[in-house]
């Protein structure tokens, strides 16, 4: 069968630096795949390769086994939901209407059942009518994640996704994304914090200078060396009471 969110070889540039340097990925439907890397490994920049926003110099990315730069917006929309990192909404549409645009294949009054669903799935249903503009900043994170999870598309990519939430906004939004996955969906996360990346995901794909290191189940991916040569972290991985921690320290 073939994998339904496939990278191989993957080289792209961005104002004249290369961002992604022969990069394999792959995710499989049920799989929740967490992205790791210092900032400015080029994670940002695969996720948008696979939704066709950030174009290939070279190599491949596809889904559902074609080829992301022959299919139209339409079928990528169909395809995979996409939550990117910035959280910037143009106009103070309501919550509902903002989360029911990730419905666009339904009906009015469907995409808006959609969008409730989604909204009470993340908590905030009794925000629906309140304009996005008067929101705190963890309550729109909240309605774009909705909007991502109204879509029926079985893959679903998000960008930094919990990035300057608090821990219970946190926790609500890696449930959700691995809910999703543990339904069926592929799901690629990226994420900055070691540990809760290694609590939530099957596999981990380390990111350095656009290129993977290590594509692995946690505990191999995030093995001491790699903790060392790319996060520049001395650690170790301990059994904490909710799942495995990192105690680490930074490398003189």
């Amino acid at each position: 069968m073939i994998a339904p969110l496939t990278m191989w070889d993957a080289d792209a540039s961005l104002g004249g630096r290369k961002v992604l340097d022969g990069a394999d990925v792959q995710v499989e439907y049920g799989q929740l795949v967490a992205l790791v890397g210092p900032n400015g490994a080029g994670k940002s920049c695969l996720i948008k390769a696979f939704v066709g926003l950030l174009e290939l110099d070279g190599g491949v990315a596809r889904l559902n086994g074609d080829d992301v730069r022959t299919l139209s917006p339409r079928e990528r929309a169909r395809r995979v939901a996409y939550l990117p990192q910035e959280r910037h909404i143009a106009w103070n549409l309501p919550a509902v209407e903002v989360a029911a645009l990730g419905a666009p294949f339904l009906s009015g009054a469907e995409a808006l059942a959609r969008a409730h669903a989604a909204l009470a799935e993340v908590g905030i249903d009794h925000l629906a009518d309140r304009g996005v503009a008067e929101m705190s900043g963890g309550e729109r994170a909240r309605v774009l994640l909705a909007r991502a999870l109204a879509t029926d598309a079985p893959l679903l990519l998000a960008d930094e996704p919990i990035a300057g939430l608090d821990p219970d906004a946190q926790r609500l939004v890696l449930e959700r994304l691995r809910a999703r996955a543990d339904s069926g969906a592929g799901v690629l996360v990226s994420l900055h914090d070691l540990t809760l990346a290694a609590a939530v995901a099957d596999r981990i794909v380390v990111l350095d200078q656009g290129q993977v290191v290590a594509h692995a189940p946690p505990m191999e991916a995030l093995e001491p060396d790699v903790l060392r040569r790319v996060f520049g972290l001395d650690g170790r991985w301990i059994e904490g009471p909710d799942g495995p921690l990192l105690a680490a320290r930074r490398v003189q």
